[in-house]
C-alpha cells in the first residue's frame, strides 16, 4: 500500500494499544512501525534498476524480519519507556504492526515476499489498488482527528473504531466483488471459447468496482475489464497480445532480463518501438485501457543502457491522463462498455 495508508492506520493501531501507557507518542510510534518495511527502498540509491524490482518488498518485508525487528523494537522501547511497557507487550504491538504492514501489501500487485529468504514466492491478492481510496480514506480521516484530539478526549477511541471499521467492511466487500468479477470473466472466456492456463484479475486505479483481467495462454494474453455494475448478460471483450518471447532471444547478455522475466512471474510481453525493445509487466495494468483497449502498458521497462529505468513502477502510472480520462473510467465503472467510451 502507499505510504500515507500504511502511517494512519500505523497511528490508528498505537491509539488503540499503547495510548494509555505514553500518550501521543504512540501515534509517532504506530506510523514508525508501520512504515518500518519500507525502508528497503533505500537501496535503490546502490542497487540497479532491475535488482531494485526484486529486492523491493523481499527480505524487508517478509515474516521473519517482522519477528526480528519487533524484537529490537522491543529492547529499544523498553528502554526508552521503562516500565510504561512490558517487553511481552511491545513484543507484540510491533508484531502486529510489521506483519499488518506485510500483508497489506499483499492486497496490490507488486507482490510480497512473505518467506524470504526461505523462498522468493511472491505473494499479490490482487485486491486493492495500490493507492486504495475507498479503503484509505476513513483511515485518514480518522488519523487527523487523532492528532488533533487533546489526549484526555474521551472521542478518542471512538475516532479509532470509525477509522478500521469502514476499511475493514470495504476490504471484505472488495473480496466479494472480486469474487463475482471472476465468475463473470471466466464465462465470458468459456462462451467465447478462450483456453487460458492461469488469470490474474486486479483493481483499475483507485476503485475496487472495475476490474483490469489478464488470461494467460501459451503464447501471449487476454486482456479485457469487467466492472461490478456490468450486467450478467454482457460477456467480456478482450484484446489479445502476443507475448513475442523471441524478441528477448538476443538479449542474454543484458542482465536485466533474467531478473525483468523473475519479477514479471510469467505475465509479461516484448514490444519494439523504433529501434527500443520494450518490457512490459502486465499485472500493473495499462495507462488507460478501460477506454483504449490497445493501450500501453504502465510498467514498461526499456532494454537499453541508454535509457533511465529508474521510475519504471511510477512513471508510466498516469501518463496521459485528463479531465476526459476520469470522466471515462466513472462511465466504465457504471457499466457502459469500451465503444460507447470513445
Amino acid at each position: 500500500m502507499d505510504s500515507i495508508t500504511h502511517i494512519a492506520l500505523g497511528a490508528c493501531i498505537g491509539e488503540a494499544m499503547l495510548t494509555k501507557q505514553i500518550g501521543k507518542k504512540a501515534l509517532v510510534i504506530g506510523a514508525i512501525a508501520q512504515s518500518f518495511p519500507d525502508i528497503d527502498v533505500i537501496a535503490s540509491l546502490w542497487l540497479s534498476p532491475a535488482d531494485n524490482l526484486l529486492f523491493h518488498r523481499s527480505i524487508t518485508h517478509s515474516i521473519l524480519f517482522a519477528i526480528v525487528a519487533a524484537l529490537l523494537f522491543s529492547f529499544v522501547s523498553k528502554g526508552l519507556f521503562k516500565q510504561k511497557i512490558s517487553f511481552l507487550f511491545a513484543f507484540l504491538f510491533f508484531c502486529c504492526q510489521l506483519l499488518l504492514h506485510d500483508v497489506l501489501d499483499t492486497c496490490n500487485a507488486y507482490g510480497t515476499g512473505l518467506f524470504e529468504p526461505f523462498s522468493h514466492q511472491r505473494f499479490s491478492f490482487h485486491l486493492l489498488y495500490v493507492a486504495g481510496s475507498f479503503f484509505t480514506i476513513s483511515i485518514v480521516i480518522a488519523f487527523i482527528a487523532l492528532i488533533v484530539l487533546r489526549k484526555e478526549s474521551t472521542l478518542r477511541k471512538q475516532w479509532v473504531v470509525a477509522g478500521l471499521l469502514p476499511a475493514s467492511f470495504f476490504l471484505v466487500y472488495t473480496i466479494t466483488n472480486k469474487s463475482w468479477i471472476k465468475e463473470q470473466v471466466e464465462k465470458s472466456l468459456l462462451a467465447k471459447h478462450i483456453a487460458y492456463k492461469s488469470i490474474i484479475i486486479t483493481p483499475t486505479p483507485f476503485n475496487s468496482f472495475l476490474w483490469y483481467t489478464i488470461a494467460a495462454t501459451d503464447s501471449g494474453y487476454f486482456i479485457g475489464y469487467r466492472s461490478v455494475f456490468d450486467t450478467k448478460e454482457t460477456l467480456t471483450s478482450f484484446t489479445y497480445f502476443h507475448r513475442n518471447k523471441q524478441l528477448l532471444e538476443n538479449q542474454d547478455s543484458l542482465a536485466d532480463v533474467k531478473q525483468l522475466v523473475q519479477f514479471a512471474n510469467d505475465y509479461y510481453t516484448v514490444e519494439k518501438i523504433g529501434d527500443l525493445l520494450v518490457f512490459n509487466v502486465l499485472r500493473f495494468g495499462q495507462t488507460l485501457g478501460w477506454q483504449d483497449p490497445k493501450a500501453v502498458f504502465t510498467f514498461q521497462y526499456y532494454l537499453s543502457t541508454s535509457y533511465d529505468n529508474t521510475l519504471v513502477v511510477q512513471r508510466g502510472r498516469f501518463k496521459g491522463w485528463t479531465k476526459k480520462t476520469f470522466l471515462n473510467l466513472y462511465n466504465r465503472i457504471k457499466g457502459q462498455q469500451e465503444s460507447r467510451l470513445k
